[in-house]
Order: C-alpha cells, then structure tokens, then sequence
C-alpha cells in the first residue's frame, strides 16, 4: 500500500489554491483595468497600481468570505488607486488623458459610420476624464462595468443612497460638460470668452 506524505497534499493543496487566486483574478482583470485607467489616468501607472492591487487581493484572499468576488477586487483596486493618487499628490483631475488609453479592445466600425460615432465617443471621453474622480469612478462602475448600485455602493464605501445620488449627479455634470465642449466660443472685444448659440 502506498502512502502519501503529507508534504506532498499540502504542497498539491497549495498549488489548487494558488491556481484558483489567479483563476479568480482573471475573470476580473479587465474590469480592474477598466476602472483603474479611468481613475489612474496613466498607462504605465495603471499597470503599477492593477498589479498591486492583485498583489494586495492574493495576500488577503484567504480572507475573502466569498459572494461577489468581482465587487471585493474592485474596492481593493479602487483603494489602491485612491492610495496611489494621495501618494503621488495627483488630484485625479488635473492629469492629461490620452483617449486611446480609454478606447482600448474597442472593436472598429463601419467606415461610413465610424466619424460621427468617433466623434460622440472622444467627446463622451474627454467629458467623462474631466470629470471629478468621485463621480468618474461610478460612472465607469455602472456605464461601463454595469455594476448595480449596491455594488457601487460597497465598492466605493458610501450608503446605497449616497452612491445613487453621487451616480445621478455625476450623470448630470457629464450632460453639462458634454453641453458646454458643443458649444463654440467666441472672445468678445474685451478678450473674454463669451458662448456663441450654435
């Protein structure tokens, strides 16, 4: 009869473990970078602060209590974020966006089509990146990652009614500056800028 050491299951039991952690952190990882680019707003930095954020997630994954284990790595990705830009002294505002950065796996489109909804969408872009990093993030997390407003609301730490009030006036402040960027302006005699109705 063959005897198995002991060594040798935990070793196994190690190895499953560890293939699950990373099993787990790839059904995500998209979602992770998803929200990370948008908060981050550097490609370089991003890819810093995702594969800290997995580091951080293997590290307490023993202590994950299971349920919506994609909700548990995007606070951990959110925070880290939050971290980083209050390390680095970035406000998560006043950063350059390149909207490639945003566009990427996008699929491409008919040519006929393709200007005015490329348009739309730098525009959309550009006014979603102008955005506050508070109403940026619930944004990304409800439009983009259809995360529902509980989920929202754990990820980012507030009450349900706060991250549904925060949703409705990010939602509002990104209609206003989506309004405002189609609206030409003119410098009056004075040099001061002035709205010209389209």
């Amino acid at each position: 009869m063959i005897q198995r050491l002991p060594f040798a299951s935990k070793q196994r039991s190690g190895e499953h473990q560890e293939r699950g952690e990373m099993s787990f952190l790839g059904e995500h990882l998209n979602a992770a970078y998803n929200l990370a680019r948008w908060l981050i707003r550097d490609e370089t930095e991003t890819d810093d602060v995702v594969e800290e954020a997995c580091l951080r997630a293997i590290s307490q994954f023993a202590g994950f209590q299971g349920g919506d284990g994609r909700t548990w790595l995007l606070a951990i990705v959110r925070d880290s974020c939050h971290n980083h830009l209050r390390q680095t002294g970035i406000s998560g505002r006043d950063t350059n966006v390149d909207a490639a950065t945003h566009a990427a796996g996008r699929q491409t489109l008919n040519p006929v089509t393709a200007s005015p909804v490329a348009e739309r969408t730098e525009a959309v872009t550009k006014s979603l990146a102008e955005l506050p990093a508070e109403y940026r993030e619930v944004l990304v997390l409800r439009e983009m990652e259809q995360m529902s407003y509980r989920e929202i609301a754990k990820i980012v730490g507030i009450p349900l009614s706060t991250a549904m009030t925060r949703l409705s006036q990010a939602r509002q402040q990104l209609r206003q500056t989506l309004l405002n960027s189609m609206m030409p302006v003119d410098l009056n005699d004075s040099g001061n800028a002035s709205a010209v109705p389209a």
